[in-house]
């Protein structure tokens, strides 16, 4: 799945986790039903931005986060399911997202609000045809990444020092 141990190394300070996606078009919507099926299970703010992440910008700012982590479905060319930690300035300037530009004026402007470090959670889709649900593949990717993911926020402390810095974005081995 993940390299072991990446999001205790990523979800560092004052987490916000946003799911991104299209809910009508199969897989694309795995990251608002990720966070909605992680957000009863993790003490971390999770914001469903559906396909409009430029909406939710202001929730996102008055967390006052240190990290956000992005979860969306991306075009990484692995196969169906595969999910990694991304760059997300590459996503944007590839055109890899399954989204509009506009997430890279969205980016650009939360990180200078708020100081944040920006980590997108890649999931490769199987299917995006309009009308479908997510598939099993998808399913079962989602189940073992909310797991990761709470066991890496299990138990940590918060700390507004415990922040990561731009230097450590190559030591996770980003796409």
């Amino acid at each position: 799945m993940i390299e072991v141990n990446v999001f205790q190394k990523i979800l560092k300070g004052k987490v916000v986790i946003v799911g991104v996606g299209n809910t009508l078009r199969g897989d694309d919507g795995l990251g608002p039903a990720f966070v909605e099926q992680l957000q009863d299970k993790v003490d971390v703010p999770c914001i469903n931005a559906g396909n409009a992440l430029e909406n939710h910008l202001g929730p996102i700012i008055r967390e006052r986060p240190d990290t956000v982590l992005l979860v969306d479905a991306v075009h990484l060319n692995l196969d169906p399911g595969d999910a990694r930690i991304v760059d997300p300035s590459r996503i944007v300037h590839a055109g890899l997202s399954t989204h509009d530009v506009s997430a890279g004026l969205f980016l650009d402007f939360l990180v200078e609000e708020t100081g944040c470090t920006v980590f997108l959670l890649g999931v490769q889709p199987e299917q995006i045809e309009l009308g479908s649900g997510i598939s099993d593949t998808i399913e079962k990717t989602l189940g073992a990444l909310e797991q990761e993911i709470i066991d890496a926020l299990r138990g940590r402390e918060y700390s507004s020092t415990d922040k990561p810095g731009s230097e450590s974005i190559a030591a996770f081995g980003l796409q």
